[in-house]
């Protein structure tokens, strides 16, 4: 099941809402002694989540279909490290051993979409989310069961308190409603963040070198009054990369930096 994006937490009765956790959306098929782990694009993730792999024999039922996301949490478990759980994806199986000990993956189950010889996918998800808990009580790291309720206060609440954990907002799900693959169920909310950003440079736009600009570099400035690139801004129309080469012409400070490896793109600084 898919989530599609709403403004605003849906309010009213027969609503589950749970955290949207920043990972990587996966399905754990148990069968014996046999482990599948599979990707939302039903790519194998075994190999590179070895621990889930394991963690996932120790559930006391020996057949099970479980839905869930995998993440990495920081090193003091206060929030989320998307980044590590990227770089988990590596076909070396040396460093994979490495990182499984560095920056361990945790596997946080959502739903329950079989047990034993039984399809739970048309029955209804308070019955799947009690069944869900009964698979997973108790548990241990590093599989957890991700919290829900039925009041909206405390989705708020979530929604507020979790994004600055890393999380990526609050779910929405029906508690009448079975499990339908690739369907938009679900209903999403994502908080978003601002920043009074300063444009401390910009990349020619591809094949525009001197008549229009690609994109600006955004910077924030530290308690000491330092200045620090924190990302970037693109998507302009035609006109307006012609427009902002004669806007920044001004502010240029003549200075240039090399792109990172594997970029193409020379920045460009403005002056303060």
């Amino acid at each position: 099941m898919e989530a599609k994006t709403v403004p605003a937490i849906p309010t009213g009765d027969g609503w589950q809402y749970e955290p949207k956790w920043d990972g990587f959306r996966a399905v754990c098929f148990r069968d014996g002694e046999d482990v599948y782990i599979s990707s939302r694009k039903e790519l194998p993730f075994v190999r590179y989540f070895p621990e889930i792999a394991e963690a996932v024999l120790t559930l006391p039922v020996e057949r099970t279909v479980v839905d869930g996301e995998i993440v990495v949490f920081t090193p003091e478990g206060a929030g989320l490290d998307f980044d590590a759980l990227l770089q988990r994806i590596h076909p070396a199986a040396s460093r994979v051993a490495r990182l499984r000990r560095e920056t361990p993956a945790s596997f946080i189950a959502f739903d329950l979409l079989a047990l034993g010889d039984q399809d739970l996918r048309s029955r209804p998800l308070a019955e799947r989310r009690a069944a869900l808990e009964e698979v997973m009580n108790p548990t241990t790291p590093p599989l957890h069961l991700s919290p829900c309720t039925d009041d909206r206060s405390v989705a708020e609440g979530w929604l507020e308190d979790f994004v600055v954990a890393g999380l990526d907002g609050v779910v929405a799900k029906r508690l009448d409603a079975p499990y339908r693959p690739g369907e938009r169920e679900m209903r999403k909310v994502k908080r978003e963040r601002t920043a009074d950003c300063v444009v401390i440079g910009f990349r020619w736009a591809k094949d525009q070198e001197g008549t229009a600009i690609g994109s600006l570099l955004l910077g924030l400035y530290d308690p000491d009054g330092q200045v620090w690139q924190v990302g970037f801004t693109s998507g302009f129309t035609q006109a307006a990369r012609r427009e902002l080469v004669a806007v920044l012409k001004p502010h240029r400070s003549g200075r240039s930096a090399e792109p990172p490896p594997g970029q193409n793109a020379v920045s460009r600084w403005n002056r303060e």
